[in-house]
């Protein structure tokens, strides 16, 4: 018999392992994650006392599987327009972190006598916190819709940004040991150029994809489609010089505005606690007691200042950004760990040998010590935020604190000369990104055509072909206009205004024309006047002239432009379909206090089977019913007598807070998935119709068996043949044999009036 890879049992024994230490965990009331990290010590290799594995790689290509998939689930829970809501927010309190942090951990290693690279080192790796732990620890925890859990998950997402950022500079210093500011600045524009191109670009094709298939789309197919687009995004993101875990995220966000989040989200949870427990078990097998015992008081000293340091400085910095104490306490104290990042920087030292040894290991003990503390921090804010309030003078917590519970209003914006100018270069910046994109993939397409086509035609053929491919996107950039009377009443304002806004214009248009001559100059060096010297005047005004007459073509041809505004409708409609197929959108004047939501009526909810006049949704919780989607029905705006039925996906209007504390009572699920019943008292029984029987000759329905004895006849056996759920109008013959089912007590009665 063929043995098999050792990988098979390797997995037996995680999963096997870690699905015994969860169940403990779980009876003992304990995070799921805590399990996962003891069975991973367990089966490790510093545990003598049990079976360890045997392929190490295979399993950390499992476990950096599993870290994707946490990834590619809290994208499709939190959307890059939902970043944009938080990000002022989320940008000052991940900034406020990451500074104090990397001060606190480069003055601690010096503290401690380490070098000067340990200590730079320390402080980067104490400035990241961990995203998958975070997001196991609200599933466990079912957080996620908690208020402070959007600014949590969208810090995380800032942070691995900076980590990004973080591993440039890391890399920079080990190799120069100076530091090289303009290599930050390219890092971060084309960090900036890859979000931005992957984004728009995944918005414009995939929910059109899926939009043309949707009627393919069943579960099976969902799932691979789902999938593979995910481990895509993680191999371009890869290609690009980033994490896969941050290609995961992307593709999950891009997935969140599609119609198919929900089911995408559904199908593919069950693989991401599969790889995700890979994940957490491979974290449990790196520790090693005798590091803890060798390096014990460093690591204790570590750890310490970690967890006062670390949510400390994320509380201020939401604090700094306007949130309330008690919403900044508990995002804050979600911040007490560090993670997969911290590991890929202590790695990052090491293959440039520039930290000692002994730092990676104290860093991973770090991790996992915290990782069994990040549980309990979570659940200390509450407590900690109501002892502060007893103890704290009050007019401090008056400062602290955001009172203002009523309604925000937001006034009307009005469009003055900066917004004006600051959308014109918003704008600008959006096109450059698509352009500079498009125009790489048609540098590529042309490529094929300059193989196979002789010169000079490959190269006029490229030249045409690319600016064909990029005039869309060009003529938008140079000469598409919005707010157009709004733009006139500026000019009209003051001489100012007028001069700034043709200068904008000019420049627009003369961006087009330098795009128009770099592609020029990339295609058409083969030409008959490239015989001219390259430097000369007349080379560069010939390919000026070109361009001039190309920008100049766009501009006459703004009427049939009309194929841009077409991809800009779709990339807007695919941008806002989730929210267009709700009833209503809610303007943003009210958006701060108003919110829809959708939530499903449990079986075992209150307001199962009431009608909604019946419910306390106006009295008790301030929110409204606004539409009830029932299997392909819809009831839009339903009246008071309107019955509310276990399954149905009902959408409520009001405030978030409101709308939060209503939602545990319509969602009412027990976390036991299989539920135990008390035994049945009905059994199968049968029995014989004797000669002296009163049945016989007595019709089914007039025998009394259903009325007076709760019986139920399902087969008559009568002469070898099997009369299966017999006619009510069947009437009982001698030597028939009755099959009926009843509870025990009443089957006795009817079994001895034949005996």
């Amino acid at each position: 018999m063929e043995s098999l890879p050792a990988l098979f049992s390797d997995l037996a024994l995680i999963l096997v392992t870690a699905g015994l230490t969860t169940v403990i965990f779980k009876w003992l009331k304990q995070p799921v994650v805590l399990g996962y990290i003891i069975a991973g010590f367990i089966i490790g290799p510093n545990f003598e006392w049990f079976p360890v594995i045997q392929d190490h790689t295979s399993v950390e290509t499992w476990s950096e599987i599993g870290m994707v998939f946490m990834l590619f689930g809290i994208g499709l829970e939190f959307s890059f327009k939902k970043l944009k809501k938080v990000g002022g927010t989320v940008g000052i309190t991940a900034l406020t972190e990451l500074v104090t942090m990397c001060v606190v951990g480069f003055l601690l290693g010096k503290a401690l006598g380490w070098s000067q690279m340990d200590s730079i080192f320390l402080g980067a790796m104490l400035s990241i916190s961990s995203t998958t732990i975070i997001a196991k620890a609200f599933d466990d925890m079912k957080l996620h819709r908690e208020k402070f859990s959007g600014n949590v998950i969208g810090e995380l997402v800032v942070e691995d940004l900076e980590a990004v950022l973080l591993m440039v500079i890391l890399s920079t210093l080990a190799v120069s040991k100076t530091f090289d500011g303009m290599q930050l600045v390219s890092s971060m524009l084309k960090l900036g150029f890859f979000l931005l191109v992957w984004f728009v670009g995944g918005i414009f094709l995939v929910p059109t994809i899926l939009r043309w298939s949707r009627k393919f789309m069943s579960e099976e197919t969902l799932t691979v489609f789902a999938v593979g687009l995910c481990f895509l995004m993680v191999v371009l993101a890869n290609l690009a010089g980033f994490s896969s875990a941050l290609g995961a995220f992307i593709m999950g966000s891009i997935l969140a505005e599609t119609l198919e989040a929900e089911a995408i989200h559904k199908v593919t949870t069950p693989i991401k606690n599969l790889f995700g427990a890979v994940f957490f078990v491979s974290v449990g097998m790196m520790v090693d007691p005798q590091i803890l015992v060798d390096y014990w008081w460093q690591i204790l000293i570590v750890t310490l200042v970690l967890l006062i340091f670390k949510p400390l400085s994320n509380v201020i910095g939401r604090l700094i950004a306007g949130l309330g104490l008690k919403q900044a306490m508990q995002g804050g104290f979600c911040f007490s760990q560090i993670g997969e990042f911290s590991f890929i920087i202590a790695t990052l030292g090491m293959n440039f040998g520039v930290i000692d040894d002994f730092l990676y290991p104290i860093i991973v003990s770090v991790s996992i010590i915290t990782t069994f503390i990040t549980p309990y921090a979570i659940k200390a804010a509450v407590p900690s935020y109501n002892w502060v309030t007893k103890h704290f003078p009050q007019r401090w917590l008056n400062r602290l604190e955001n009172k203002d519970t009523g309604i925000k209003v937001k006034s009307g914006k009005k469009v003055n000369m900066a917004s004006f100018i600051s959308r014109q270069f918003k704008n600008i910046v959006v096109y450059i990104a698509i352009i500079i994109a498009v125009t790489l993939i048609g540098f590529f397409l042309s490529s094929f055509v300059m193989k196979y086509v002789p010169s000079p035609w490959n190269a006029a053929i490229s030249t045409a072909f690319t600016l064909i491919l990029v005039a869309p996107f060009l003529w938008a950039m140079g000469f598409k206009h919005t707010l157009v009377k709004t733009t006139r009443k500026l000019m009209d304002a003051n001489h100012f205004n007028k001069t700034v806004i043709l200068l904008i214009f000019i420049m627009r248009f003369v961006m087009v024309a330098v795009v128009a001559y770099s592609i020029l100059q990339h295609f058409l060096n083969g030409l008959f006047w490239s015989k001219l010297h390259v430097g000369s005047p007349w080379y560069h005004l010939i390919n000026i002239a070109f361009a001039l007459v190309y920008t100049l073509m766009l501009k006459i041809l703004s009427p049939a432009m009309r194929f841009y505004k077409r991809i800009e409708e779709r990339f807007l409609d695919n941008l806002n379909k989730r929210q267009s197929v709700q009833v209503f959108t809610i303007p943003e004047i009210l958006q701060e206090n108003c919110h829809l939501q959708k939530m499903t009526l449990s079986p075992d909810s209150p307001y199962s089977g009431k009608m909604v006049k019946e419910t306390d949704f106006r009295d008790n919780y301030n929110v409204s019913v606004v539409s009830v989607e029932r299997g392909k029905q819809n009831f839009e705006l339903p009246k008071s007598d309107f019955q509310l039925f276990p399954f149905d996906r009902i959408t409520f209007v009001g405030h978030e807070d409101h709308l939060r504390l209503l939602l545990p009572r319509i969602e009412v699920f027990d976390e036991q998935l299989i539920q135990e019943h008390e035994e049945s008292e009905v059994d199968l029984y049968k029995v014989e119709v004797e000669p002296n029987s009163p049945f016989i000759g007595v019709a089914l329905m007039d025998s009394g068996l259903a009325d007076v004895y709760e019986a139920m006849v399902i087969a008559i056996e009568r002469d070898g043949q099997f009369i299966l759920n017999p006619s009510a109008r069947i009437t009982f013959q001698p030597a028939d044999l009755v099959w009926f089912v009843a509870q025990k007590e009443r089957a006795e009665v009817l079994m001895n009036m034949h005996n």
